[in-house]
């Protein structure tokens, strides 16, 4: 294992003060507990957003803490769930007196915690509701999971929340064009080779030269298939495919294309499988109407990608355009 990295326990408390030290205009870093708040939170009159989990998926979440997205981020260690006791007083730090809500994906850490969180902001006399991202459509269940897993549609549910948060939605109409976008978004990846957990120094499953994984989850859980390597056209085909079927794209939708890296995939090679994966939307009879491509949603170095389509309306398409200012995500 070569990482760049001093003591693999202090690796997400390093990396996230780094990230505060950089990004110093737009967020302020908490330490005891770890979470991220926007500069200038909680903003008064405005619904809070928080979401949070396992360090090591860089940007998220922390990277979309700002102006149109997050109010804070709570990050875990490497793959796993922050505690209660960091969540909480994020939600305090986020609540501008209008509730707050609960961006969280369907990772059992991760729903218990928040859980538990809720309740103890909710003590305070917080407001709290909670939306569960679920579009990974590879499989119902996972070594993580009760049901599909949260994963890179998770930036399209924080970016359209936030923006309806940011024109003044109350916590009520946010929590529902938040599960308005789960509803329609839909994920599935690939992994071509696993990332390695720094604590744990071997990589975190095995796959030979020849082999890619088909279906796999952000800290490399099993998907589909394990299959031989095949051109970029046929893996997109893999992966397009099934995101369509399950949202039941049948022609004349809107949408949104996302290609999402998993952290060690270069941008060349999401270009190409962006360009495969737009001719699959467009043979079904939608128009690919907003597209995004780069690394959201990652999982370490792991080499692959994932491909993320949300069947837009009018209402998601402005919401989609409104002003971002974060680390990651900024128009």
């Amino acid at each position: 294992m070569k990482k760049l990295i001093n003591d693999p326990a202090r690796v997400t408390d390093e990396s996230v003060e780094g990230f505060g030290l950089v990004h110093a205009d737009l967020v302020t870093v908490h330490t005891d507990p770890m979470f991220v708040v926007r500069n200038g939170a909680p903003v008064a009159g405005k619904v809070g957003l928080v979401s949070g989990g396992g360090s090591g998926h860089e940007p998220l979440h922390a990277g979309f803490v700002g102006l149109g997205m997050l109010d804070a981020a709570v990050p875990g260690a490497m793959f796993t769930s922050p505690t209660p006791d960091a969540i909480a007083p994020a939600t305090v730090a986020a609540n501008g007196g209008r509730g707050v809500l609960h961006i969280v994906k369907n990772y059992t850490g991760d729903v218990l915690n928040f859980e538990t969180a809720a309740e103890l902001a909710e003590a305070d006399g917080i407001e709290v509701r909670t939306v569960i991202v679920n579009d990974d459509v590879a499989v119902q269940d996972s070594l993580y999971t009760a049901g599909r897993r949260g994963v890179a549609g998770t930036v399209a549910v924080e970016k359209i929340a936030g923006a309806a948060a940011e024109r003044g939605d109350d916590l009520a109409g946010v929590a529902a064009i938040a599960e308005r976008v789960i509803a329609n978004v839909r994920t599935m990846g690939v992994a071509l080779e696993a990332c390695t957990v720094p604590h744990a120094g071997v990589p975190s499953f095995d796959l030979t030269d020849e082999e890619i994984e088909i279906g796999i989850g952000i800290h490399g859980e099993p998907g589909r298939h394990r299959i031989p390597m095949a051109p970029a056209d046929e893996i997109t085909a893999m992966l397009t495919t099934p995101v369509l079927d399950d949202l039941g794209i049948a022609g004349g939708e809107q949408v949104l294309l996302l290609v999402n890296g998993m952290g060690g995939t270069p941008l060349s090679e999401l270009y190409v499988v962006y360009r495969a994966a737009r001719r699959l939307v467009e043979a079904r009879g939608a128009t690919v109407a907003r597209s995004l491509v780069g690394n959201y949603v990652t999982s370490l170095e792991m080499q692959g990608c994932s491909v993320t389509v949300l069947r837009l309306d009018d209402e998601m398409t402005a919401l989609w355009d409104a002003p971002v200012h974060t680390a990651a995500l900024r128009w």
